[in-house]
């Protein structure tokens, strides 16, 4: 009996030896916030009911990946068998999310059915979305995928061609541009071997640029204001009639900014890659500039969505956020800006994580005076009640206004002031601007995050803002007879000490303190 069991097993052995799975594994990456979190691909394969199932809590775009996959791998030339898949994404308690994830499946599939050596994929970290050709599309967040690798301890990392050379710029780990499955196939059997993508060395920014403050006819104040704001980090706020330039002289407040470093560089290419799958293939240089409509959501200003992404306030980071028509937004959207402007920062909680966003901005917000917009405007008569003015200026809080610095007046621009002589060029205030900034570096010190003083804290304000007694009388006359917060005299603090930085001057003198004042229109109740 015992001798008719072993003829037996013997005879099937080799159909019971392919019922055997196999077994592939490879390292992906999936977003979360401005972060990669790693996620390891598991590939089992045996014979059965042929299909292809994806586990390990994926989203709509990774459980379409299966199609995608198949086509790219047989398109490619790479045999799929009919045998039945599964697919484990690991840890299996992360949802995962985007299209990060095809090459990884697509390699770990053609690795379990024995056309690749699983050793190739090890200490490699792949992410690419795969067309039905078997092309590589570029991802979202290479820089932090790149980033990942390195902290992982990867020999490679494979990513699409339109993101190789960006993620190359960190250095910090070899990247490899995949243009195709194909492609990827031969680095790794060693037939055709990629070699590491070279960051692109970044473009100088123009020097001088096409919005030039020079195109700025009149507006003296409005220009000192926009020196000052550039050099402190401070927000400002234009309140002025239609035509009378606000919108104008916000967007010369970049050219005014000095460049950007380079590790704020990476951070500003960063948060846009994570916005957009965008083919670039060098680092931003150039301080962004953001100008969202009025009627942009809370999620949209702020961030936010189930994955979160960053939103207009953090696209802006280093630059300059621009809210044209301010009391036409969202008073919610508005409101949700108070945090980021005290902080610098936007943290999004999810029941999955948290995810923090840098938003250090300078915010330039423009109003109409009235709701016609003339009022106080000698060309045009006023029609509103006010009432109706009240009512359309209390659409702004005074918790946000507290947290604008510079409230400035912009009053309609005279014949006489159109046809003068034109005003000084962006790279003359830039310059100012760069040797204000200098003195406050030195001040900081390179360890300080933010060396402005638009965000020193309660204890750089006792230690740098030392007013003369003159100043400082000044200072508690306007206090008691404006009605001011605490948040608005630290603003005009913080505005003093960028007017004595711009002066060079130490201490802060009556000068600076009542120019400061003069800052904080809506304070003074002269509107």
């Amino acid at each position: 009996m015992l001798l008719n069991q072993k003829k037996l097993c013997d005879r099937f052995s080799p159909y019971f030896a392919s019922l055997q799975s196999m077994i592939a594994r490879t390292t992906t990456a999936t977003p979360w916030g401005l972060d990669a979190r790693p996620v390891d691909v598991e590939i089992d394969v045996r014979n059965g009911l042929p299909q292809m199932q994806i586990v390990g809590l994926p989203d709509a775009a990774v459980r379409e990946s299966r199609e995608r996959v198949r086509a790219a791998i047989k398109n490619c030339g790479f045999k799929l068998p009919p045998r039945a898949v599964t697919i484990n994404l690991a840890p299996a308690d992360l949802r995962k999310e985007g299209n990060h994830l095809d090459l990884a499946i697509a390699l770990a599939l053609i690795c379990a059915f024995g056309q690749l050596q699983p050793e190739v994929l090890q200490s490699r970290l792949l992410c690419g979305e795969l067309g039905l050709d078997g092309t590589v599309r570029p991802i979202r967040g290479a820089l932090a995928i790149s980033d990942l690798g390195a902290q992982l301890e990867m020999g490679e990392v494979l990513l699409p061609t339109a993101n190789a050379r960006q993620a190359a710029a960190l250095g910090s780990v070899p990247v490899i541009p995949i243009a195709s499955l194909a492609e990827a196939v031969d680095h790794l059997t060693g037939r055709r071997p990629i070699p590491p993508a070279t960051a692109v060395e970044a473009a100088a920014p123009d020097p001088n640029p096409e919005i030039d403050l020079s195109e700025v006819q009149g507006q003296a104040v409005a220009r000192r204001a926009l020196e000052i704001a550039a050099a402190g980090g401070h927000n400002l706020l234009f309140i002025g009639p239609p035509g009378s330039g606000k919108t104008m002289l916000a967007r010369r407040l970049p050219g005014l900014l000095p460049p950007l470093s380079h590790v704020e560089s990476i951070a500003v290419t960063k948060i846009h890659s994570f916005a957009t799958a965008q083919a670039s293939d060098h680092l931003l240089t150039t301080r962004p500039f953001r100008s969202p409509h009025p009627g942009v959501s809370t999620a949209a200003l702020i961030g936010g969505g189930s994955l979160p992404r960053p939103g207009e306030i953090s696209l802006a980071h280093t630059g300059v956020l621009f809210l044209d028509e301010l009391p036409e937004f969202r008073r919610d959207a508005l409101e949700a800006l108070r945090q980021p402007l005290e902080e610098g920062q936007v943290t999004i909680s999810r029941a999955r994580g948290t995810a923090t966003f840098p938003a250090r901005v300078c915010v330039v917000a423009a109003m109409n005076p009235c709701l016609c917009g003339h009022h106080g405007d000698k060309r045009v008569e006023c029609r509103c009640t006010p009432q109706m003015i009240e009512r359309y200026r209390q659409r702004i809080s005074g918790p946000l206004l507290d947290r604008i610095d510079l409230h400035i007046e912009v009053p309609a621009v005279t014949l006489a002031e159109l046809k003068g002589p034109p005003g000084e060029s962006s790279a003359s205030v830039a310059q100012r601007v760069a040797q204000a900034r200098a003195i406050q570096h030195r001040r900081f010190g390179s360890d300080c995050p933010t060396p402005i003083n638009a965000a020193m804290t309660s204890k750089d304000l006792k230690r740098h803002c030392q007013l003369d007694p003159k100043a400082q009388i000044l200072l508690d006359q306007a206090f008691e007879k404006l009605g001011l917060s605490a948040r608005s005299l630290t603003r005009i603090l913080k505005v003093a000490r960028t007017l004595a930085d711009l002066a060079k001057q130490e201490t802060l003198g009556s000068a600076q303190i009542a120019e400061a004042i003069h800052y904080r229109a809506l304070d003074r109740r002269l509107l």
